[in-house]
Formats: structure tokens, C-alpha cells, sequence
């Protein structure tokens, strides 16, 4: 996760900062917080849904040889992509609870992945 923050940085300043830097310093416009919020709440859900649709990996599971699955092991849904990108917010939010019920999960799966449908498996090199 600490890598997947490092490389999230990059794609904010492409995704938000540059668009809100044009809008302020171009147009004198601020937009309210709940915008700036929802702003990136649809870049970040943009780039994970869009990198596990399209391989399976972020570019930081891509590194440790991680996939998304589905415990049968096909590809998820894009309906269950989104819906573990909604839930991962709360499970992370909440002094990361849904990643710590992966400690007691018979499967070691985190919250999200669980309600969700998806799991995480490692690839074979």
C-alpha cells in the first residue's frame, strides 16, 4: 500500500492538481470541498478500476506479482470492480479495519475483497 500511495501521488498531480491549477489560476475558480472531494474519489476509482479491468494489477501489484481474481479464478465484473473500489474506502478510512479482518479471515482476505467477490493472488513467476 505504501508503494501504491507513492505512485498514486503521480497520478493526482496529472488528474487533480493540473485541472484545479488551470481553474484557479486561469479562472479565479474554487470549487467546494465536496467537489475537490468527489474529484478524487472518480480519478483514483478511474485508475484502479481501469488498471484491474484491463491486466488484473495496478502498477504496484504488477511489482510484487499480485492479480485481482475472483475466487474461481476468472476476472472480475466491472460491477465487482467498482463495487471493491467503493468499499475500499471505508475499509481503509476506518483506522483500516477491513484490512485488519484479514487476520481473522478463514481465507485472509480483506473486507472489501470479501464483500465484494474479488480476491488477491499472487502470480507465478
Amino acid at each position: 500500500m505504501a508503494y501504491e500511495s507513492l505512485l498514486l501521488i503521480g497520478v493526482l498531480s496529472i488528474a487533480f492538481m493540473l485541472p484545479h491549477l488551470v481553474l484557479g489560476m486561469g479562472f479565479h475558480i474554487l470549487l467546494p470541498g465536496w467537489a475537490l472531494l468527489s474529484h478524487i474519489f472518480v480519478a483514483l476509482g478511474a485508475y484502479f478500476v481501469w488498471y484491474w479491468h484491463h491486466s488484473g494489477q495496478t502498477l504496484a501489484m504488477q511489482t510484487w506479482k499480485i492479480r485481482l481474481s475472483t475466487p474461481r479464478g476468472v476476472p472480475p465484473t466491472l460491477a465487482q470492480l467498482a463495487l471493491r473500489y467503493a468499499l475500499a474506502w471505508p475499509s481503509v478510512i476506518y483506522l483500516g479495519a477491513g484490512l485488519f479482518w484479514a487476520l481473522f479471515d478463514r481465507d485472509r482476505q480483506f473486507l472489501h475483497d470479501r464483500l465484494a467477490g474479488t480476491c488477491l493472488v499472487f502470480k507465478q513467476s
